[in-house]
């Protein structure tokens, strides 16, 4: 078994906890650019944690714009194991009322606007996505749920918008007919950056409201939908508070091959490497870089 250091990405309800001891604010520098803010660096009952508002303190930056692969390389060099995404997210199922938590295993990446992967001319991979979260995160994560009573489902497919306007009634019906239950503008490209930095990656999506598919969403009020928020915001932070235990220790090599995931990803020929991408790689992918 090792350590493991758990990554919270999500909004400042999720990291304004009680009873985390010895917080920092870190600034980490990537070679990809800026983060969205510092990461708050914190233990909870003896369990190392890494905070990162995904949207900044303040929510300052749109899902279009978030650097996505330097928030990820940040947290590979902040000592990240892994990484549990916090989410908000519109549901399009009945089934699926305000209040509900989903734990994601599946994604459809309607983003257009996003870079989407480390690797590129000089150094191509191709990782593997058929299962694009960490089952054992998931797991952790649905038995801390079961404990807190907190209405849930396992297992739902996530649509990752690009936003920032929501979805068009015709769109709303469409992502329904393919059978999807939750949307959303934020986890993709992070799950695929997650899995190709090798981090185990789960996320827990947050319904606030119906998407505009329902007959009465055009009647939710927007006190009504800071309610949720609120309401979720402390369902969040019980549920990090109860599953950071769960996660204590780890098996040396992830199960479901999460931390071994460029294994057989690397394409280009040593000879053909490009020096200066490598260089930008050494966080992502050093594990790999010299075989």
């Amino acid at each position: 078994m090792k350590e493991t250091v758990l990554g919270i990405i999500g909004g400042s309800g999720v990291y304004d906890i009680p009873g985390l001891s010895n917080p920092a604010w870190k600034r980490i520098d990537t070679p990809w650019g800026e983060p969205s803010d510092e990461l708050l660096f914190a233990e909870l009952d003896g369990q190392k944690l890494v905070f990162l508002p995904r949207h900044g303190r303040g929510h300052r930056i749109p899902p279009s714009e978030l650097n996505y692969q330097a928030n990820i390389d940040a947290m590979k060099r902040a000592g990240v194991t892994d990484i549990l995404s916090v989410s908000a997210v519109g549901s399009l199922r009945e089934d699926l009322p305000p209040g509900t938590f989903v734990v994601v295993d599946q994604f459809i990446d309607r983003s257009f606007a996003r870079v989407k992967s480390f690797f590129g001319t000089g150094c191509v991979a191709h990782v593997g996505l058929g299962h694009p979260v960490c089952g054992r995160l998931g797991d952790c994560a649905q038995d801390a749920l079961k404990e807190l009573n907190i209405p849930h489902q396992r297992g739902g497919t996530y649509v990752v918008m690009e936003g920032p306007q929501f979805s068009t009634l015709a769109e709303s019906i469409l992502y329904r007919s393919w059978g999807a239950h939750v949307i959303g503008m934020t986890n993709m490209p992070e799950a695929k950056l997650a899995r190709e930095a090798e981090m185990c990656y789960a996320t827990i999506a947050m319904v606030t409201d119906f998407d505009c598919w329902h007959p009465d969403h055009d009647h939710v009020t927007v006190e009504a939908i800071v309610k949720v928020l609120l309401e979720n915001a402390d369902k969040a932070r019980a549920l990090v508070r109860h599953i950071a235990p769960k996660l204590k220790s780890r098996p040396l090599a992830c199960p479901k091959g999460c931390d071994h995931a460029l294994d057989n990803a690397l394409i280009t020929a040593h000879d053909k490497r490009d020096p200066a991408l490598l260089a930008k790689l050494d966080a992502v992918a050093g594990r790999v870089l010299g075989k």
